[in-house]
């Protein structure tokens, strides 16, 4: 198909981009650049900077492109930023993303995979998480993404848009050329291994004294290789229905420590930590029941191992210490 990716620069984005381009789809890319990288885009895609908002832009890119799909990932993802600028993400995660709708309805496009989050179930009562459980956000970010999924079902009874929603759970790694580069970068990994590397001094624990088997938060680590797979498969699935599904894992997770314990495995380093208080809102577990997509797509995670997604984001971080300037500047 024919398919226009929405913040395809960013980290999951240019991934979900080169395996959308892997396996035969002819993919443009559709990205205001505030937070993606040139760079990070497959050179097979065609890159169009634009901003949701701009309808004009958008509506000439869909129509000129003869565009079949799209794949929703841009939005702003910041969960503390989102506590102090609601009116930030109400804006981009639920206005500009009322644009797209309304730009594909106009052009016939029918078919959405929308990147969403495992947010939108806030702190939840049971373990691991499953689609139906209770939708109960407790920041802007989880409830703006929550809004636009809410809002699918009823563009789907008047226009007939199939839909897909995607709850991701923590993203992490790296493919052969693309990695993780946030300003400010507030992900586990990537923050450990910057330590290993002396990028930074130390790395944060936010709490040690969770009821977890060594005190610390324990999270669901997804590779973003397995990830960017299951969007592929989505696209398939939404020919005829919509749906919603977990991304993760499973399993029991992996706890802080012993992300910091495989960093050190693989990079030969210690990492200086310190212990911080708790962050307000960390829930001790967080684990996601991935069932229903395993059994309705055939999707498995194939790079699972915590061990295989730190050293994939490692070998990305020593082949590119410089980000993406540096892979620009080379080029």
């Amino acid at each position: 198909m024919r398919v226009l990716v929405t913040g395809g620069a960013g980290y999951i984005g240019s991934v979900v981009v080169e395996e959308l381009v892997r396996g035969g789809h002819q993919v443009v890319v559709y990205d205001n650049l505030s937070k993606g990288h040139s760079a990070a885009v497959d050179p097979a895609a065609t890159l169009v900077r634009g901003d949701l908002r701009d309808r004009d832009t958008l509506r000439a890119t869909l129509q000129a492109e003869r565009i079949e799909a799209v794949v929703h990932m841009a939005a702003d993802s910041l969960v503390g930023e989102s506590v102090q600028r609601p009116d930030k993400y109400y804006d981009n995660n639920v206005g500009a993303g009322l644009s797209l709708l309304a730009a594909m309805v106009e052009c016939g496009v029918q078919r959405l995979v929308f990147s969403s989050t495992a947010a939108v179930y806030g702190e939840p009562a049971k373990q691991p998480i499953e689609e139906s459980d209770p939708t109960v956000p407790t920041n802007p970010y989880g409830e703006t993404k929550l809004a636009f999924e809410r809002a699918l079902p009823w563009y789907e009874r008047a226009f007939g848009l199939h839909t897909a929603s995607l709850r991701y759970f923590n993203a992490a790694g790296a493919s052969e050329r693309c990695g993780e580069v946030h300003d400010p970068e507030t992900h586990l990994i990537p923050l450990v291994l910057q330590a290993a590397a002396g990028v930074r001094p130390e790395v944060t624990v936010f709490g040690d004294d969770y009821p977890t088997p060594d005190g610390t938060c324990i999270r669901d680590y997804i590779h973003v290789v397995d990830l960017a797979q299951a969007h592929v498969l989505a696209l398939g699935a939404v020919a005829d229905r919509s749906c919603i599904y977990n991304l993760g894992c499973g399993g029991a997770g992996y706890s802080v420590r012993q992300v910091i314990e495989a960093a050190g495995r693989i990079t030969g380093r210690e990492i200086p930590l310190r212990i911080g208080p708790r962050r307000a809102g960390d829930p001790a577990v967080l684990v996601a029941s991935s069932a229903r997509i395993q059994s309705e797509l055939g999707w498995q995670p194939r790079l699972g191992e915590l061990d295989v997604i730190v050293a994939s984001a490692w070998q990305w971080m020593k082949k590119f210490p410089g980000g993406y300037r540096r892979s620009a500047s080379a080029a």
